[in-house]
Protein backbone atom coordinates (compact mmCIF):
# COMPACT_ATOMS: atom_id res chain seq x y z
CA UNK A 1 0.00 0.00 0.00
CA UNK A 2 2.86 2.36 0.81
CA UNK A 3 4.51 1.95 -2.67
CA UNK A 4 1.45 2.13 -4.60
CA UNK A 5 0.21 5.35 -2.25
CA UNK A 6 3.77 7.44 -3.27
CA UNK A 7 3.49 6.35 -6.93
CA UNK A 8 0.21 7.70 -7.44
CA UNK A 9 1.32 11.10 -5.17
CA UNK A 10 4.87 11.03 -6.81
CA UNK A 11 3.29 11.16 -10.56
CA UNK A 12 2.97 14.46 -10.54
CA UNK A 13 6.41 15.12 -9.68
CA UNK A 14 8.34 13.12 -12.07
CA UNK A 15 10.61 15.48 -13.05
CA UNK A 16 11.46 16.47 -9.77
CA UNK A 17 12.10 13.45 -8.70
CA UNK A 18 14.86 12.79 -11.23
CA UNK A 19 16.36 15.97 -10.64
CA UNK A 20 16.32 15.06 -7.00
CA UNK A 21 18.10 11.40 -7.77
CA UNK A 22 20.26 13.49 -10.13
CA UNK A 23 22.19 16.12 -7.54
CA UNK A 24 22.23 13.09 -5.47
CA UNK A 25 24.33 10.67 -7.70
CA UNK A 26 26.07 13.77 -8.12
CA UNK A 27 27.12 14.52 -4.90
CA UNK A 28 28.00 11.26 -3.74
CA UNK A 29 30.46 10.30 -6.95
CA UNK A 30 31.78 13.90 -5.61
CA UNK A 31 31.55 12.64 -1.71
CA UNK A 32 33.23 9.14 -3.10
CA UNK A 33 35.95 10.75 -4.93
CA UNK A 34 37.75 12.91 -2.19
CA UNK A 35 39.10 9.97 0.09
CA UNK A 36 40.65 8.62 -3.22
CA UNK A 37 42.21 12.87 -3.79
CA UNK A 38 43.10 12.26 -0.33
CA UNK A 39 45.25 9.02 -0.18
CA UNK A 40 47.07 10.34 -3.23
CA UNK A 41 47.99 13.85 -1.76
CA UNK A 42 49.29 11.71 0.88
CA UNK A 43 50.81 9.17 -0.33
CA UNK A 44 52.62 11.28 -3.84
CA UNK A 45 52.41 14.89 -2.18
CA UNK A 46 53.27 14.69 1.67
CA UNK A 47 55.24 11.54 1.96
CA UNK A 48 57.45 12.40 -0.96
CA UNK A 49 57.44 16.56 -0.37
CA UNK A 50 55.80 17.42 -3.56
CA UNK A 51 54.46 20.95 -2.80
CA UNK A 52 52.71 21.86 -6.14
CA UNK A 53 51.40 18.35 -6.33
CA UNK A 54 49.26 18.61 -2.81
CA UNK A 55 48.42 22.76 -4.10
CA UNK A 56 47.15 21.16 -7.52
CA UNK A 57 44.87 18.34 -5.72
CA UNK A 58 43.96 20.29 -2.93
CA UNK A 59 42.22 22.53 -5.61
CA UNK A 60 40.86 19.89 -6.79
CA UNK A 61 39.55 18.61 -3.94
CA UNK A 62 38.18 22.04 -2.99
CA UNK A 63 36.41 22.04 -6.61
CA UNK A 64 34.85 19.03 -5.94
CA UNK A 65 33.98 19.94 -2.41
CA UNK A 66 32.22 22.63 -3.84
CA UNK A 67 29.63 20.85 -6.08
CA UNK A 68 29.07 18.53 -3.63
CA UNK A 69 27.84 21.14 -1.53
CA UNK A 70 25.92 22.61 -4.56
CA UNK A 71 24.32 19.62 -5.68
CA UNK A 72 23.76 18.38 -2.03
CA UNK A 73 21.65 21.70 -1.08
CA UNK A 74 19.59 21.70 -4.38
CA UNK A 75 19.00 17.81 -4.03
CA UNK A 76 17.56 18.86 -0.03
CA UNK A 77 15.75 21.72 -1.60
CA UNK A 78 13.87 20.36 -4.30
CA UNK A 79 13.00 16.92 -1.90
CA UNK A 80 11.58 18.98 0.62
CA UNK A 81 9.74 20.60 -1.73
CA UNK A 82 8.21 17.51 -3.45
CA UNK A 83 7.59 15.75 0.12
CA UNK A 84 5.48 18.63 1.06
CA UNK A 85 3.76 18.98 -1.94
CA UNK A 86 3.43 15.05 -1.51
CA UNK A 87 2.01 15.31 2.22
CA UNK A 88 -0.35 18.52 0.85
CA UNK A 89 -2.23 16.35 -1.87
CA UNK A 90 -2.83 13.25 0.15
CA UNK A 91 -4.01 15.34 2.85
CA UNK A 92 -5.89 17.40 0.27
CA UNK A 93 -7.49 13.33 -1.20
CA UNK A 94 -8.08 12.51 2.47
CA UNK A 95 -10.41 15.35 3.20
CA UNK A 96 -11.91 15.45 -0.61
CA UNK A 97 -12.65 11.32 0.55
CA UNK A 98 -14.42 12.38 3.62
CA UNK A 99 -16.36 15.00 2.05
CA UNK A 100 -18.08 12.31 -0.18
CA UNK A 101 -18.70 9.98 2.18
CA UNK A 102 -21.77 9.61 3.80
CA UNK A 103 -22.69 9.32 7.13
CA UNK A 104 -22.54 5.79 7.16
CA UNK A 105 -18.86 5.62 6.26
CA UNK A 106 -18.32 8.57 8.89
CA UNK A 107 -19.80 6.42 11.81
CA UNK A 108 -17.86 3.21 10.36
CA UNK A 109 -14.64 5.28 10.68
CA UNK A 110 -15.03 7.35 13.38
CA UNK A 111 -14.24 10.71 13.85
CA UNK A 112 -10.90 10.67 15.82
CA UNK A 113 -9.48 8.28 13.47
CA UNK A 114 -10.46 10.14 10.59
CA UNK A 115 -9.20 13.10 12.16
CA UNK A 116 -5.44 11.15 12.47
CA UNK A 117 -5.58 9.84 9.58
CA UNK A 118 -5.56 13.25 7.72
CA UNK A 119 -2.81 14.43 10.26
CA UNK A 120 -0.75 12.11 12.07
CA UNK A 121 -0.73 9.54 9.05
CA UNK A 122 0.03 11.68 6.69
CA UNK A 123 2.83 13.48 8.13
CA UNK A 124 4.45 9.65 8.72
CA UNK A 125 4.22 9.19 4.84
CA UNK A 126 5.42 12.54 4.03
CA UNK A 127 8.63 12.45 6.44
CA UNK A 128 9.24 8.88 4.98
CA UNK A 129 9.29 10.78 0.97
CA UNK A 130 11.78 13.92 2.46
CA UNK A 131 13.95 11.10 4.07
CA UNK A 132 13.90 8.75 0.99
CA UNK A 133 14.89 11.78 -0.76
CA UNK A 134 17.61 13.26 1.46
CA UNK A 135 19.47 9.57 2.68
CA UNK A 136 17.84 6.81 0.78
CA UNK A 137 18.85 7.80 -2.76
CA UNK A 138 21.96 8.21 -1.11
CA UNK A 139 22.25 5.15 0.98
CA UNK A 140 22.44 2.54 -2.34
CA UNK A 141 24.81 4.61 -4.32
CA UNK A 142 27.17 5.48 -1.26
CA UNK A 143 27.29 1.58 -0.15
CA UNK A 144 28.15 0.61 -3.91
CA UNK A 145 30.34 3.00 -4.76
CA UNK A 146 31.85 2.77 -1.53
CA UNK A 147 32.42 -1.19 -1.85
CA UNK A 148 33.96 -0.46 -5.18
CA UNK A 149 36.53 2.50 -4.12
CA UNK A 150 37.33 0.40 -1.28
CA UNK A 151 38.12 -2.55 -3.49
CA UNK A 152 39.82 -0.36 -6.04
CA UNK A 153 42.21 0.79 -3.05
CA UNK A 154 42.98 -2.79 -1.56
CA UNK A 155 41.26 -6.05 -2.47
CA UNK A 156 42.27 -8.63 0.64
CA UNK A 157 40.82 -5.98 3.07
CA UNK A 158 37.69 -5.85 1.90
CA UNK A 159 37.00 -8.92 2.85
CA UNK A 160 36.21 -7.34 6.44
CA UNK A 161 32.85 -6.02 4.50
CA UNK A 162 31.86 -10.15 3.91
CA UNK A 163 31.38 -10.44 7.68
CA UNK A 164 30.18 -6.18 8.52
CA UNK A 165 27.86 -5.86 6.17
CA UNK A 166 25.47 -9.21 6.48
CA UNK A 167 26.26 -8.87 10.61
CA UNK A 168 24.03 -5.67 9.73
CA UNK A 169 21.57 -6.49 7.75
CA UNK A 170 20.67 -9.64 10.41
CA UNK A 171 20.51 -6.79 12.76
CA UNK A 172 18.62 -4.66 11.28
CA UNK A 173 16.11 -7.56 9.88
CA UNK A 174 15.29 -8.71 13.56
CA UNK A 175 14.59 -5.42 15.01
CA UNK A 176 12.28 -4.50 11.87
CA UNK A 177 9.94 -7.21 12.13
CA UNK A 178 9.34 -6.52 15.71
CA UNK A 179 8.85 -2.70 15.09
CA UNK A 180 5.97 -2.98 12.21
CA UNK A 181 2.86 -4.42 14.99
CA UNK A 182 4.27 -1.83 17.29
CA UNK A 183 3.78 0.61 14.82
CA UNK A 184 0.47 -0.50 13.74
CA UNK A 185 -0.45 -0.70 17.68
CA UNK A 186 1.03 2.81 17.44
CA UNK A 187 -1.43 4.47 15.38
CA UNK A 188 -4.52 2.66 16.86
CA UNK A 189 -3.10 4.06 20.23
CA UNK A 190 -3.21 7.39 18.98
CA UNK A 191 -7.20 7.17 17.59
CA UNK A 192 -7.94 6.32 20.91
CA UNK A 193 -6.25 9.37 22.63
CA UNK A 194 -8.09 11.64 20.40
CA UNK A 195 -10.71 10.26 21.23
CA UNK A 196 -11.10 10.38 24.81
CA UNK A 197 -9.71 14.38 24.40
CA UNK A 198 -12.43 15.13 21.73
CA UNK A 199 -15.38 13.77 24.34
CA UNK A 200 -13.47 15.37 27.46
CA UNK A 201 -13.56 18.58 25.75
CA UNK A 202 -16.60 18.14 24.12
CA UNK A 203 -18.11 17.35 27.11
CA UNK A 204 -16.30 19.23 29.77
CA UNK A 205 -19.52 20.73 31.43
CA UNK A 206 -21.29 17.11 31.67
CA UNK A 207 -18.06 16.30 33.27
CA UNK A 208 -17.80 19.13 35.59
CA UNK A 209 -21.90 18.77 36.46
CA UNK A 210 -21.41 15.37 37.83
CA UNK A 211 -17.92 15.97 39.06
CA UNK A 212 -16.31 13.38 37.57
CA UNK A 213 -12.79 15.08 36.66
CA UNK A 214 -11.53 12.30 38.53
CA UNK A 215 -12.64 9.29 36.28
CA UNK A 216 -11.76 11.39 33.22
CA UNK A 217 -8.39 12.01 34.22
CA UNK A 218 -7.76 8.22 35.14
CA UNK A 219 -9.72 7.40 31.69
CA UNK A 220 -7.08 9.27 29.65
CA UNK A 221 -4.30 7.96 31.51
CA UNK A 222 -5.17 4.54 30.62
CA UNK A 223 -5.33 5.50 27.29
CA UNK A 224 -2.03 7.66 27.38
CA UNK A 225 0.27 4.57 29.31
CA UNK A 226 -1.44 2.62 26.52
CA UNK A 227 0.55 4.93 24.00
CA UNK A 228 3.28 5.45 26.11
CA UNK A 229 3.95 1.53 26.49
CA UNK A 230 3.90 0.75 23.22
CA UNK A 231 5.89 3.63 22.01
CA UNK A 232 8.58 2.55 25.10
CA UNK A 233 8.46 -0.66 23.33
CA UNK A 234 9.53 0.96 19.68
CA UNK A 235 11.93 2.96 21.79
CA UNK A 236 13.38 -0.47 23.45
CA UNK A 237 14.49 -1.90 19.88
CA UNK A 238 15.76 1.35 18.62
CA UNK A 239 17.70 1.72 21.62
CA UNK A 240 18.87 -1.67 20.76
CA UNK A 241 19.67 -1.23 17.10
CA UNK A 242 21.99 2.12 17.26
CA UNK A 243 24.28 0.74 19.56
CA UNK A 244 24.57 -2.74 17.77
CA UNK A 245 25.03 -1.21 14.55
CA UNK A 246 27.73 1.45 16.24
CA UNK A 247 29.62 -1.79 17.69
CA UNK A 248 29.74 -3.27 14.38
CA UNK A 249 31.05 -0.48 12.49
CA UNK A 250 33.93 0.20 15.12
CA UNK A 251 35.05 -3.54 15.45
CA UNK A 252 35.27 -2.96 11.33
CA UNK A 253 37.37 0.08 11.94
CA UNK A 254 39.24 -1.75 14.40
CA UNK A 255 40.08 -4.30 11.81
CA UNK A 256 40.66 -2.18 9.32
CA UNK A 257 43.57 -0.33 11.32
CA UNK A 258 44.85 -3.43 12.46
CA UNK A 259 45.14 -5.70 9.48
CA UNK A 260 46.16 -2.27 7.26
CA UNK A 261 48.46 -1.65 10.17
CA UNK A 262 50.56 -4.80 9.16
CA UNK A 263 49.86 -4.39 5.36
CA UNK A 264 51.92 -0.87 6.03
CA UNK A 265 54.44 -2.72 7.42
CA UNK A 266 55.12 -5.68 4.96
CA UNK A 267 54.89 -2.89 2.33
CA UNK A 268 52.24 -3.99 0.89
CA UNK A 269 49.55 -0.94 1.13
CA UNK A 270 50.39 2.41 1.71
CA UNK A 271 49.55 4.88 4.49
CA UNK A 272 47.45 7.03 2.27
CA UNK A 273 45.44 4.26 0.64
CA UNK A 274 44.86 2.88 4.50
CA UNK A 275 43.33 6.28 5.24
CA UNK A 276 41.24 6.12 2.10
CA UNK A 277 40.11 2.58 2.55
CA UNK A 278 39.05 3.88 6.59
CA UNK A 279 37.04 6.71 5.10
CA UNK A 280 34.90 4.36 2.64
CA UNK A 281 34.80 1.85 5.26
CA UNK A 282 33.17 4.93 7.04
CA UNK A 283 30.92 5.93 4.46
CA UNK A 284 29.76 1.83 3.69
CA UNK A 285 28.67 1.29 7.16
CA UNK A 286 27.22 5.25 7.32
CA UNK A 287 25.03 4.02 4.23
CA UNK A 288 24.04 1.03 5.96
CA UNK A 289 23.11 3.13 8.96
CA UNK A 290 21.08 5.55 6.80
CA UNK A 291 19.34 2.51 5.57
CA UNK A 292 18.48 1.24 8.54
CA UNK A 293 17.11 4.54 9.59
CA UNK A 294 15.18 4.41 6.70
CA UNK A 295 14.02 1.01 7.14
CA UNK A 296 12.57 1.95 11.00
CA UNK A 297 10.25 5.07 9.39
CA UNK A 298 9.00 2.58 6.86
CA UNK A 299 7.00 -0.06 9.13
CA UNK A 300 5.18 3.25 10.32
CA UNK A 301 4.78 4.38 7.33
CA UNK A 302 3.20 1.49 5.72
CA UNK A 303 1.18 1.19 8.81
CA UNK A 304 0.18 4.83 7.88
CA UNK A 305 -0.05 4.48 4.22
CA UNK A 306 -2.19 1.23 4.94
CA UNK A 307 -4.50 3.33 6.78
CA UNK A 308 -4.72 6.02 4.44
CA UNK A 309 -5.50 3.67 1.50
CA UNK A 310 -8.13 2.18 3.30
CA UNK A 311 -10.14 5.21 3.67
CA UNK A 312 -8.96 6.78 -0.11
CA UNK A 313 -10.33 3.13 -1.44
CA UNK A 314 -13.73 3.47 0.22
CA UNK A 315 -16.65 4.06 -1.89
CA UNK A 316 -19.12 5.79 -0.43
CA UNK A 317 -22.73 4.30 -0.43
CA UNK A 318 -24.43 7.74 -1.22
CA UNK A 319 -23.13 8.36 -5.07
CA UNK A 320 -23.96 10.66 -7.66
CA UNK A 321 -25.85 9.53 -10.31
CA UNK A 322 -24.14 8.49 -14.02
CA UNK A 323 -26.74 10.90 -15.72
CA UNK A 324 -28.17 12.63 -13.32
CA UNK A 325 -32.24 14.08 -13.93
CA UNK A 326 -33.57 17.40 -13.52
CA UNK A 327 -36.91 18.51 -12.48
CA UNK A 328 -38.37 20.98 -14.88
CA UNK A 329 -41.18 22.79 -12.71
CA UNK A 330 -40.79 22.70 -9.34
CA UNK A 331 -43.17 22.09 -6.61
CA UNK A 332 -41.66 20.23 -3.61
CA UNK A 333 -43.53 16.93 -3.51
CA UNK A 334 -42.30 14.49 -1.33
CA UNK A 335 -43.12 11.00 -1.84
CA UNK A 336 -41.84 7.87 -0.13
CA UNK A 337 -42.58 4.44 -1.15
CA UNK A 338 -42.30 1.49 0.77
CA UNK A 339 -39.18 2.65 1.74
CA UNK A 340 -36.45 0.41 3.86
CA UNK A 341 -33.12 1.66 5.59
CA UNK A 342 -30.76 -0.81 7.02
CA UNK A 343 -27.51 -0.46 8.76
CA UNK A 344 -24.76 -2.71 7.41
CA UNK A 345 -24.71 -5.96 9.07
CA UNK A 346 -27.89 -5.16 11.24
CA UNK A 347 -30.50 -7.96 11.54
CA UNK A 348 -33.60 -6.29 11.22
CA UNK A 349 -33.99 -2.57 9.11
CA UNK A 350 -34.38 0.55 11.33
CA UNK A 351 -37.34 1.56 8.30
CA UNK A 352 -39.75 -1.08 7.18
CA UNK A 353 -42.78 -0.26 4.44
CA UNK A 354 -42.62 3.19 5.03
CA UNK A 355 -45.51 5.07 2.47
CA UNK A 356 -45.98 8.72 2.52
CA UNK A 357 -46.67 11.51 0.45
CA UNK A 358 -45.87 15.51 1.70
CA UNK A 359 -47.35 17.84 -0.29
CA UNK A 360 -46.55 21.60 -1.18
CA UNK A 361 -48.18 24.40 1.06
CA UNK A 362 -48.91 21.46 4.13
CA UNK A 363 -46.86 20.97 7.11
CA UNK A 364 -46.48 17.03 7.55
CA UNK A 365 -45.29 15.91 10.97
CA UNK A 366 -43.22 12.90 11.97
CA UNK A 367 -43.46 11.71 15.69
CA UNK A 368 -42.58 8.41 17.51
CA UNK A 369 -40.67 7.31 21.00
CA UNK A 370 -36.60 7.96 20.93
CA UNK A 371 -35.24 5.05 17.93
CA UNK A 372 -38.32 4.73 16.28
CA UNK A 373 -36.50 5.82 12.59
CA UNK A 374 -37.81 9.55 12.50
CA UNK A 375 -34.46 10.97 12.15
CA UNK A 376 -33.13 8.09 9.32
CA UNK A 377 -36.73 8.91 7.65
CA UNK A 378 -35.63 12.78 7.32
CA UNK A 379 -31.72 12.00 6.18
CA UNK A 380 -33.10 9.72 3.16
CA UNK A 381 -35.16 12.57 2.05
CA UNK A 382 -31.86 14.84 2.17
CA UNK A 383 -29.88 11.95 0.51
CA UNK A 384 -26.96 12.02 3.49
CA UNK A 385 -28.13 8.18 3.13
CA UNK A 386 -29.38 5.59 0.20
CA UNK A 387 -32.59 3.46 1.16
CA UNK A 388 -32.01 0.35 1.31
CA UNK A 389 -35.12 -0.93 -0.65
CA UNK A 390 -38.01 1.23 -1.69
CA UNK A 391 -38.06 5.14 -3.42
CA UNK A 392 -37.59 8.17 -2.26
CA UNK A 393 -39.26 10.58 -4.45
CA UNK A 394 -39.31 14.68 -4.93
CA UNK A 395 -41.49 16.00 -7.66
CA UNK A 396 -41.78 11.92 -8.85
CA UNK A 397 -38.29 11.90 -9.70
CA UNK A 398 -35.91 9.44 -7.10
CA UNK A 399 -33.29 11.48 -4.90
CA UNK A 400 -31.30 8.93 -6.37
CA UNK A 401 -31.37 9.99 -9.66
CA UNK A 402 -31.70 13.53 -8.80
CA UNK A 403 -29.50 16.08 -9.57
CA UNK A 404 -27.18 16.65 -5.87
CA UNK A 405 -27.20 20.32 -6.70
CA UNK A 406 -30.80 20.83 -7.34
CA UNK A 407 -31.83 17.86 -4.60
CA UNK A 408 -29.29 20.61 -2.10
CA UNK A 409 -31.23 23.57 -3.61
CA UNK A 410 -34.39 22.32 -3.29
CA UNK A 411 -34.05 20.91 0.35
CA UNK A 412 -33.40 22.73 3.73
CA UNK A 413 -32.43 20.79 6.61
CA UNK A 414 -31.86 21.70 10.35
CA UNK A 415 -30.49 19.07 12.22
CA UNK A 416 -31.56 17.53 15.36
CA UNK A 417 -28.10 18.55 16.74
CA UNK A 418 -27.56 21.94 15.15
CA UNK A 419 -24.11 23.04 14.32
CA UNK A 420 -22.43 26.00 14.13
CA UNK A 421 -19.14 27.06 12.51
CA UNK A 422 -16.46 29.15 13.92
CA UNK A 423 -16.49 32.88 11.82
CA UNK A 424 -19.42 35.17 12.78
CA UNK A 425 -23.12 35.07 12.49
CA UNK A 426 -23.18 36.24 9.67
CA UNK A 427 -20.66 33.46 7.94
CA UNK A 428 -22.70 30.84 9.51
CA UNK A 429 -25.99 32.21 7.83
CA UNK A 430 -23.85 32.65 4.57
CA UNK A 431 -23.90 28.90 4.41
CA UNK A 432 -27.87 28.95 3.52
CA UNK A 433 -26.80 31.43 0.62
CA UNK A 434 -23.41 32.99 0.15
CA UNK A 435 -25.55 36.17 -2.10
CA UNK A 436 -27.56 37.04 0.72
CA UNK A 437 -28.08 40.87 1.56
CA UNK A 438 -27.73 42.00 5.11
CA UNK A 439 -31.50 42.43 5.26
CA UNK A 440 -32.75 39.09 4.06
CA UNK A 441 -30.25 37.68 6.93
CA UNK A 442 -31.90 40.28 9.50
CA UNK A 443 -35.10 38.93 8.36
CA UNK A 444 -34.24 34.91 8.40
CA UNK A 445 -33.11 36.11 12.19
CA UNK A 446 -36.55 38.09 12.60
CA UNK A 447 -38.59 34.51 11.58
CA UNK A 448 -36.10 32.50 13.60
CA UNK A 449 -36.96 34.61 16.71
CA UNK A 450 -32.95 35.24 17.00
CA UNK A 451 -32.78 39.29 15.41
CA UNK A 452 -33.45 40.39 19.33
CA UNK A 453 -30.61 38.13 20.74
CA UNK A 454 -28.55 38.54 17.60
CA UNK A 455 -28.31 42.56 17.61
CA UNK A 456 -27.33 42.32 21.43
CA UNK A 457 -24.38 40.84 20.81
CA UNK A 458 -21.15 42.79 20.16
CA UNK A 459 -20.95 43.66 16.56
CA UNK A 460 -24.36 42.04 15.73
CA UNK A 461 -24.23 40.15 12.55
CA UNK A 462 -20.46 40.06 12.84
CA UNK A 463 -20.68 38.91 16.48
CA UNK A 464 -18.49 35.94 16.93
CA UNK A 465 -19.35 32.13 16.76
CA UNK A 466 -17.15 29.70 18.85
CA UNK A 467 -16.97 26.21 17.02
CA UNK A 468 -19.63 24.36 17.09
CA UNK A 469 -21.73 27.66 18.47
CA UNK A 470 -20.73 26.88 21.87
CA UNK A 471 -20.73 30.37 22.85
CA UNK A 472 -24.19 30.77 22.31
CA UNK A 473 -26.77 28.76 24.35
CA UNK A 474 -28.73 25.67 22.83
CA UNK A 475 -31.92 28.03 21.49
CA UNK A 476 -29.96 30.22 20.01
CA UNK A 477 -28.32 27.53 18.23
CA UNK A 478 -31.31 25.85 17.36
CA UNK A 479 -32.95 29.71 15.98
CA UNK A 480 -29.93 30.18 14.30
CA UNK A 481 -29.40 27.11 12.18
CA UNK A 482 -33.37 27.47 11.45
CA UNK A 483 -32.69 31.02 9.87
CA UNK A 484 -29.78 29.35 8.09
CA UNK A 485 -32.49 27.14 6.57
CA UNK A 486 -34.57 30.10 6.06
CA UNK A 487 -31.82 31.80 3.86
CA UNK A 488 -31.24 28.98 1.61
CA UNK A 489 -35.06 29.25 0.72
CA UNK A 490 -35.62 26.01 -0.29
CA UNK A 491 -38.94 24.40 -1.27
CA UNK A 492 -38.85 21.31 1.10
CA UNK A 493 -38.09 22.20 5.20
CA UNK A 494 -37.05 19.36 6.86
CA UNK A 495 -36.88 20.36 10.72
CA UNK A 496 -35.29 17.50 12.84
CA UNK A 497 -36.20 18.09 16.30
CA UNK A 498 -35.17 21.85 16.03
CA UNK A 499 -37.59 23.39 18.53
CA UNK A 500 -36.72 21.47 21.29
CA UNK A 501 -34.72 23.96 23.05
CA UNK A 502 -37.26 26.83 22.76
CA UNK A 503 -39.49 27.64 25.19
CA UNK A 504 -42.85 27.56 24.85
CA UNK A 505 -43.28 31.26 23.95
CA UNK A 506 -40.99 31.52 21.35
CA UNK A 507 -41.74 27.75 19.74
CA UNK A 508 -45.36 29.53 19.19
CA UNK A 509 -43.86 32.52 17.42
CA UNK A 510 -41.52 30.97 15.80
CA UNK A 511 -43.63 28.90 14.29
CA UNK A 512 -46.48 31.44 13.31
CA UNK A 513 -43.97 33.46 11.55
CA UNK A 514 -42.35 30.19 9.64
CA UNK A 515 -45.94 29.41 9.00
CA UNK A 516 -46.36 32.58 6.98
CA UNK A 517 -42.76 31.91 5.19
CA UNK A 518 -43.15 28.68 4.47
CA UNK A 519 -46.95 28.80 3.34
CA UNK A 520 -46.42 27.54 -0.26
CA UNK A 521 -43.62 25.25 0.39
CA UNK A 522 -43.26 21.74 1.34
CA UNK A 523 -42.66 21.46 5.29
CA UNK A 524 -41.87 17.78 7.42
CA UNK A 525 -41.61 18.62 11.05
CA UNK A 526 -39.90 15.87 13.11
CA UNK A 527 -40.75 16.66 16.93
CA UNK A 528 -41.01 15.09 20.54
CA UNK A 529 -43.41 18.09 21.73
CA UNK A 530 -47.21 17.62 20.80
CA UNK A 531 -47.53 21.20 21.12
CA UNK A 532 -45.19 22.04 18.35
CA UNK A 533 -46.81 19.86 15.70
CA UNK A 534 -50.62 19.19 17.36
CA UNK A 535 -51.78 21.87 14.57
CA UNK A 536 -50.21 19.86 11.76
CA UNK A 537 -52.46 19.21 8.63
CA UNK A 538 -51.04 15.73 8.59
CA UNK A 539 -49.28 13.89 11.36
CA UNK A 540 -47.23 10.44 10.97
CA UNK A 541 -47.16 8.08 13.66
CA UNK A 542 -43.97 6.08 14.15
CA UNK A 543 -43.37 3.04 15.99
CA UNK A 544 -40.58 0.71 15.93
CA UNK A 545 -39.46 2.11 12.04
CA UNK A 546 -43.12 1.50 10.98
CA UNK A 547 -45.73 3.70 10.32
CA UNK A 548 -48.79 2.76 12.87
CA UNK A 549 -50.94 6.16 12.17
CA UNK A 550 -51.89 8.97 10.09
CA UNK A 551 -54.21 12.20 10.27
CA UNK A 552 -54.69 15.04 12.16
CA UNK A 553 -54.60 15.67 16.02
CA UNK A 554 -57.88 15.09 16.79
CA UNK A 555 -58.44 11.91 14.43
CA UNK A 556 -55.25 10.40 15.66
CA UNK A 557 -56.37 10.98 19.60
CA UNK A 558 -59.61 8.88 18.37
CA UNK A 559 -58.37 6.13 16.69
CA UNK A 560 -54.63 5.74 17.44
CA UNK A 561 -53.39 4.34 21.08
CA UNK A 562 -49.97 4.96 20.34
CA UNK A 563 -50.33 8.94 19.32
CA UNK A 564 -52.81 9.12 21.88
CA UNK A 565 -50.55 8.02 25.31
CA UNK A 566 -47.64 10.19 24.11
CA UNK A 567 -49.91 13.23 23.91
CA UNK A 568 -51.50 11.99 27.12
CA UNK A 569 -47.71 11.98 28.44
CA UNK A 570 -47.22 15.55 28.12
CA UNK A 571 -50.94 16.88 28.39
CA UNK A 572 -53.86 16.63 30.39
CA UNK A 573 -56.86 15.45 28.39
CA UNK A 574 -58.57 19.06 28.82
CA UNK A 575 -55.30 20.47 27.10
CA UNK A 576 -54.92 17.63 24.48
CA UNK A 577 -58.99 18.27 23.71
CA UNK A 578 -58.53 21.82 23.44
Amino acid sequence: MLIRLLRTALRPYRRDVLLVMVLQLVQTLATLYLPTLNADIIDKGVITGNTSYILHLGGVMLAVTLVQIVCAAGAVFFGARTAMAIGRDIRRSVFHRVQELSAREVGHFGTPSLITRNTNDVQQVQMLALMTFTLMVTAPIMGIGGIIMALNQNVPLSALLLVAVPVLGVIVALVISRMRPLFRQMQVRIDDINRVLREQITGVRVIRAFVRDARERDRFARSNTDLYDVALGTGRLMAFMFPSVMAVVNFSSIGVLWFGGHMIGNGSMQIGALTAYLTYLMQILMAVMMATFMFIMVPRAEVCADRIVELLDTEPSVVPPAAPVSIGEVHGTVELRAVEFRYPGAQQPVLHDISLTALPGRMTAIIGGTGSGKTTLLNLISRLFDATGGSVLVDGVDVRDLDPVQLSGLTGLVPQRPYLFSGTVESNLRYGRPDATEDEMWHALEIAQARDFVSRMPGGLQAPIAQGGTNVSGGQRQRLAIARAIIHQPEIYLFDDSFSALDYATDAALRAALARETAEATVLVVAQRVATIRHADTIIVVDAGRIVGSGSHEELMLSNQTYREIVLSQLTEQEAAA
